[in-house]
């Protein structure tokens, strides 16, 4: 039997054949999560979203430069990739209650390790 030679990847360097791409591909898991994120405004969704599940009349309240178009872009581009859930309110007039995901929460600890980063290369 031959001995392979077994590559380790640097530290905070993909391991596997993903991490040694050419160019970027869909099906990169870096550019999945930055698809997912893509969008002016998409973070703020998420942290107000992490902070507990939300009416839109409630973000709105929460962001207020935020204008009701862009919002409702980036709900449905949310809901569309698998962060948000919306949930029909039996109420009248109808509302509807966003919540994250699992797959949505788990971006909490990706969109902190955004900030400490941006905050370190703020203070440099």
């Amino acid at each position: 039997m031959a001995n392979q030679t077994v590559r380790i990847a640097a530290p905070g360097l993909p391991a596997g054949p993903m991490g040694e791409v050419a160019e970027p591909s869909p099906s990169c898991p870096v550019e999945i999560t930055l698809a997912a994120l893509r969008g002016r405004w998409t973070t703020l969704v998420i942290r107000e979203l992490l902070r507990g599940d939300r009416t839109f009349s409630e973000l709105r309240r929460t962001l207020p430069r935020l204008s009701d178009k862009v919002l409702s872009e980036r709900l449905a581009h949310l809901a569309e990739v698998g962060v948000v859930d919306r949930h029909r309110l039996p109420d009248w007039p109808p509302r509807v209650r966003y919540s994250l995901t699992p797959r949505g929460r788990s971006l909490g600890p990706v969109l902190q390790a955004l900030w400490d980063w941006g905050t370190e290369s703020r203070d440099e």
